[in-house]
């Protein structure tokens, strides 16, 4: 037993502010497949995820197949998974986010029972290698000023997911702040509050390229295009590794740095709503997942498992050529109480993070006709007027820009709200829901013509630049090769969004996420979810 992962494993998952009551460890050693096999057919299980565990599918199939139980899974970003407890999770049977603090903050009813960690995985910086040696960070102690200086002079550039909807952002961006601080006890309120903080923290996610909603969509993302560096769970950047390899592409290499180092405890829990034998399938579950030989199998995918984390046949896939070091003690940060992370995350939307500046698109042809267009205006309403978008964390940063281009068969207007004040943005509101859908459908015009009011802009990278299409999807006037031809030679980095209303096609819409590394989000089922997703990107 190695005695650095225990301390680790001590700071990271017993800490004040996690609540992990498990199982025993025989039952632990149990071998599940044998006492459960064909006991709960007919039984399904929902559970609300982290998407970091998409990585497991291969393994819950299993479990599936040797407990009898059906398991659904449906993934979300972790301050998702929060609301949706705080709510009831009426329609969920377990969650299973990245840390145990989203249930503490989360299961205001107290209804999650037996949330035990799955395995444990440290989030850190993945740089590509050879700029990680450039950086003399290769073997190297690295601290959070390290990455900002060389951020401030031009050298670092990273991706990270949402600090407002994915775990992963989150603990990164508190640790920043501990660091930053120099804080070694709890953040405060009045820590927030520092003057040196709010340029600092600004300056540090001033290096962000992209962001994205979730952690595995981050993953995704940064695979398909070219960037510096990510921040994301060890597991996923040792996955991304694999795919880059099997590419013949650089590897990333991990830096933890010491002074803002966070951790993953991934609980899983059972949301009791008073169904004993959906209780006891759910055992069967998180039983088979703690068996000795499962915990082997998620070990091999690149998690932390058990008191020793890494054992000496898994050695391997934690690569120290990509600077995975399983030997350190890790000495995570403490989450702070959930008055001071509500306020950090509200600063992080409303100040500290590079300022967004979205171009929405808004379909107002003839098929919006109804109940499309009254989907549409119910959207704006939702991320325009602050009111109804602080209730979600949507609510505009200080220097935010938003462009509003209403198209039909043409480009009928362009609205444009360079402060980002309630009241310039409710105007933006008044205009848009003043407009009646009629005509056709052009909308390659009106993404076009986004393009190129981004392009004017000379300081274009001082912003976090997308744009936000929201129509039903079937474009009969332009075609899409000649707005691929057009976006290619640009060659500006923008992705372009797409939330479907009224009878949507997506066929184009995807096309267009595709060429552009975006996605294709319905508005028609969760309005909320896509806005959290775009504006995770933002």
């Amino acid at each position: 037993m190695k005695k650095s992962f225990l301390i680790q494993l001590f700071t990271a998952i017993i800490l004040p502010s996690f609540i992990l009551c498990g199982c025993s460890t025989a039952e632990s050693e149990d071998s599940a497949d044998e006492r459960y096999s064909g006991k709960f057919h007919g039984e399904t299980i929902k559970i609300l995820s982290g998407s970091e565990n998409k990585e497991l599918s291969d393994i819950l199939d299993e479990c599936a197949d040797e407990t009898g139980v059906t398991i659904e899974m449906t993934y979300q970003g972790s301050v998702d998974i929060m609301h949706t407890l705080q709510s009831g999770a009426e329609e969920y049977d377990a969650v299973w986010p990245a840390s145990s603090l989203w249930i503490s903050l989360g299961d205001t009813a107290h209804k999650v029972k037996y949330n035990t960690s799955v395995y444990t995985t440290p989030v850190v910086f993945g740089i590509r290698k050879s700029l990680a040696e450039k950086l003399g960070f290769v073997g190297a102690e690295v601290s959070v000023g390290d990455i900002l200086d060389a951020i401030q002079t031009g050298q670092l550039s990273f991706c990270m997911t949402s600090a407002t909807q994915s775990n992963s952002g989150a603990s990164a961006y508190i640790g920043f702040l501990y660091a930053l601080l120099g804080k070694t006890d709890t953040l405060t309120e009045s820590d927030l509050e520092s003057e040196s903080l709010k340029r600092d923290i600004s300056r540090l996610l001033s290096g962000i390229d992209r962001s994205s909603g979730s952690s595995d969509w981050l993953k995704d993302m940064f695979l398909a295009g070219n960037f510096d560096a990510m921040v994301n769970y060890e597991c996923l950047i040792i996955d991304a590794n694999q795919e880059l390899v099997s590419q013949d592409r650089e590897p990333l290499y991990a830096v933890y740095p010491y002074d803002g180092l966070s951790m993953a405890d991934s609980p899983l829990g059972y949301v009791d709503h008073g169904d004993a034998e959906k209780q006891e399938a759910f055992q069967a579950v998180q039983e088979y997942l703690l068996s000795e030989d499962v915990q082997n199998k998620i070990q091999k995918t690149g998690r932390r498992t058990g008191f020793e984390g890494v054992s000496e046949e898994n050695m391997d896939i934690f690569s120290t050529d990509w600077g995975i070091d399983t030997q350190r003690i890790l000495s995570p940060i403490t989450m702070p109480s959930e008055q001071v992370l509500k306020k950090a995350l509200n600063l992080y939307q409303t100040e500290f993070r590079k300022p967004s500046l979205n171009v929405y698109c808004l379909d107002f042809s003839g098929s919006m006709t109804g109940e499309g267009n009254a989907q549409l205006e119910e959207a704006m309403a939702q991320i325009l007027i602050q009111e109804n978008a602080e209730k979600n964390m949507l609510q505009a940063d200080k220097d935010e820009v938003n462009i509003i281009i209403t198209f039909s068969g043409d480009i009928r207007n362009v609205y444009t709200a360079e402060n980002a004040d309630a009241g310039s943005l409710e105007r933006l509101y008044e205009q848009v829901s003043s407009e009646e859908p009629e005509g056709g459908t052009d909308m390659y015009a009106a993404v076009k013509k986004g393009m190129e009011i981004l392009s004017e802009y000379e300081n274009l990278n001082d912003y976090t630049p997308a744009i936000i299409l929201m129509s039903d999807g079937e474009s009969v006037t332009r075609s899409q090769p000649e707005f691929t031809e057009y976006y290619k030679e640009l060659g500006l980095d923008i992705p372009i969004f797409s939330i479907m209303f009224g009878d949507a096609d997506s066929s184009q819409l995807d096309t267009l996420a595709s060429l552009t590394n975006a996605r294709v989000f319905d508005g028609r089922t969760d309005l909320v979810s896509a806005f959290r997703s775009v504006k995770g990107y933002n």
